[in-house]
């Protein structure tokens, strides 16, 4: 597969304000997530989905990451106005600065649908996972309906991860456990 560019998302309000108070709470909600624990969200870009999580899973730990030091600069700001407790790194999601088990959940808005080498990135998050970990995933079909030109229908190379099995599958959203 060829490199290919990154490109950060357009910064919609409208979209941001949706995903924040809609599709956050839905996916928590539908996917049973637990609460507590360890939570990272990969590609968290400028940190919308941060505060719902904060608020609806009262995480121990809470991290986002992303690739963009200015998008994560916007998530700082983001974090210190609605006084949410989080830790922003700036890294890419196939390399991560983390030891081995440290999250009992991962969270991807489709940041492993528009990258180059998505098996390292799956690779990563199952090291990064607690065995009996869950990995929260976009489906094909969420990343045909938000974003149909940027992610070309790909799908995630699940057989590089054969330690991830589903666990719940929604329409828009997919969770895998951690073997």
């Amino acid at each position: 597969m060829a490199e290919q560019a990154y490109e950060p998302f357009p910064d919609i309000p409208r979209r941001n304000l949706m995903q924040e108070t809609l599709e956050v709470p839905a996916l928590i909600h539908l996917l049973h997530l637990p609460h507590g624990g360890r939570i990272l969200e990969v590609g968290c870009g400028r940190g919308v989905a941060l505060p719902p999580m904060a608020k609806l899973l009262a995480p121990e730990r809470l991290a986002g990451l992303d690739i963009d030091p200015e998008l994560i600069e916007t998530a700082s700001e983001r974090m210190q106005e609605r006084g949410v407790a989080v830790g922003l790194y700036v890294a890419d999601v196939r390399d991560m600065p983390f030891a081995d088990h440290s999250f009992d959940t991962v969270i991807d808005f489709g940041t492993c649908h528009h990258i180059s080498n998505p098996e390292q990135a799956l690779r990563e998050v199952v090291r990064v996972l607690k065995p009996g970990g869950l990995f929260v995933a976009e489906t094909v079909t969420s990343q045909l309906l938000s974003h149909p030109f940027r992610s070309k229908g790909q799908r995630l190379p699940w057989q590089a991860a054969p330690e991830l099995s589903t666990y719940k599958n929604r329409l828009l959203w997919k969770a895998r456990t951690r073997a």
